[in-house]
């Protein structure tokens, strides 16, 4: 350990050395820097493919950090343990940390300072305009998307956003191989995920601007079969931004400067929608940092006397990807079997396990988080409350998906169902996408589990009904 005592930078969801705020701060005090990153328990018990790619992150930011001189120190176990001991053993002066908002990380975050004993120092760096900073003229956290979204596109005008540059001064480590250090690490050799790190990062989003941004607008809602390892049409940069291997800065420095290089509006206008999708991502933040509650329960109130149905052979074939609509099929088995799929796919699923089926959307959230390589609580939670109609959304109750149609748009030929629903190979495009109105009967398939429509109509008639029995209940308590 150093002769001078060391500041301790705490890595969390920001493995990266760019423009990371609470890393430059840290470079500031002269001091070494001890890199840090604790293996907490609930850490190896996420999704085997989220879990390798968060490995695969640690060991490419090992090997940056080593090129600066120094490597990442890893510490297993309770943060609140591992932290202040190694604090006592170091003497370090300062924690530096970039923060997480959700419930459990602020709670441990609060904590960990309350026990280290030596200044904790905490930094906005996950999103580019942090929770209370977007407000309404009235100091209230918005509620609905596109206030919001045009009240931080107005705030975000206003703030310059420079690339960091700065040298780091690092710990000196001895060389080591992390891989060696990550339990059970060499149970994931087989599990199948994209190249992990920012420097692969860098590339993604540098081969997207190449690439898909300028036509994002029509193309991001297409069901794409492997969108993480050939196609641009999206960026698939979310398990990137999970893990913080690329900053939300430079993302839309990357963003601005590919509007200004756009040719013509249809461009321009795809640039836009990207940046909007950057929104949502943040918009979702401050749902969950301003409404903490929302990790559990239903954002509006009177959706909490919903009549869920809790059928669990349903759910299993929900699951399995057997529920007789082959879009939805696809999409789970896409997941199950690479812990991705497309986001319009994602709307598909959530709005039929929570509309058609009317399942509690808590049940699919938690099985998105089990298996997503990019999951994210903050979004999922999000996404699937949008989905149900249970959150933050001006008209929510009646958004209902039909599985046909959105299959005949986004998947006009068939061939994201062909690849993850192989056993319907052999219908033609119009059958394909209702098999059970084909000619010929496939077998191994299932029947749709219910009637798209009379399950719509079920539905509207529940949420009805639960909001009239809260319009009872505040009645009384009046």
């Amino acid at each position: 350990m150093p002769t001078t005592p060391p500041v301790i930078f705490w890595f969390r969801r920001d493995l990266r050395l760019t423009d990371n705020l609470g890393l430059h701060e840290a470079s500031l005090t002269n001091q070494p820097i001890l890199a840090v990153f604790v293996l907490e328990p609930h850490l190896l018990k996420i999704s085997s493919v989220r879990r390798k790619f968060l490995y695969e992150g640690l060991v490419a930011l090992h090997q940056d950090l080593q090129g600066h001189g120094g490597g990442l120190h890893l510490l297993h176990g309770s943060v609140e343990v591992a932290l202040p001991r190694l604090i006592e053993q170091t003497g370090a002066t300062a924690l530096f940390y970039n923060k997480d908002y959700t419930p459990y990380a602020t709670q441990r975050d609060q904590r960990i300072q309350a026990r280290i004993g030596v200044p904790a120092y905490s930094f906005d760096d996950a999103i580019i305009q942090p929770p209370a900073s977007v407000l309404t003229d009235a100091g209230q956290p918005y509620t609905v998307f596109t206030p919001f979204k045009n009240k931080w596109r107005s705030q975000v005008k206003q703030r310059t956003l420079l690339p960091l540059t700065h040298h780091i001064q690092l710990v000196n480590q001895p060389v080591l191989d992390l891989r060696q250090h990550l339990p059970h690490a060499d149970m994931l050799e087989r599990v199948v995920i994209p190249p992990a790190g920012e420097q692969i990062a860098q590339q993604r989003l540098t081969a997207f601007v190449g690439g898909g941004l300028y036509a994002y607008q029509t193309q991001r809602d297409r069901f794409d079969a492997s969108p993480l390892n050939s196609n641009l049409s999206t960026s698939s940069l979310s398990p990137y931004f999970k893990f913080g291997m690329l900053s939300p800065r430079q993302a839309l420095r990357t963003a601005r400067h590919a509007y200004e290089q756009a040719t013509h509006e249809g461009e321009r206008k795809s640039v836009e929608t990207w940046v909007d999708e950057l929104i949502w991502r943040e918009f979702y933040v401050h749902i969950m940092a301003q409404f903490p509650h929302t990790a559990r329960r239903n954002f509006r109130p009177e959706y909490d006397y919903l009549e869920w149905n809790d059928n669990a052979v349903q759910l299993q074939q929900w699951q399995a990807g057997m529920s007789g609509y082959p879009i939805v099929d696809a999409a789970m088995r896409q997941l199950n079997q690479t812990g991705w799929m497309p986001n319009r796919a994602r709307m598909v699923v959530a709005s039929f396990l929570t509309k058609d089926l009317l399942m509690d959307w808590r049940t699919g959230a938690s099985y998105f988080m089990e298996h997503l390589l990019d999951g994210d609580l903050c979004a999922n939670t999000g996404g699937w409350q949008w989905s149900a109609g249970t959150g933050t959304d001006a008209q929510p109750y009646f958004r209902i998906f039909n599985p046909i149609s959105q299959s005949q748009k986004f998947d006009p030929q068939g061939a994201y169902i062909r690849e993850w629903v192989p056993e319907l190979d052999l219908l033609n495009g119009k059958e394909l996408h209702a098999p059970w109105l084909a000619k010929r009967l496939i077998p191994s398939y299932p029947a749709p589990m219910v009637d798209h429509q009379q399950a719509r109509q079920h539905t509207l008639q529940a949420f009805q009904r639960a909001r009239e029995i809260f319009q009872q209940h505040k009645q009384k308590e009046s």
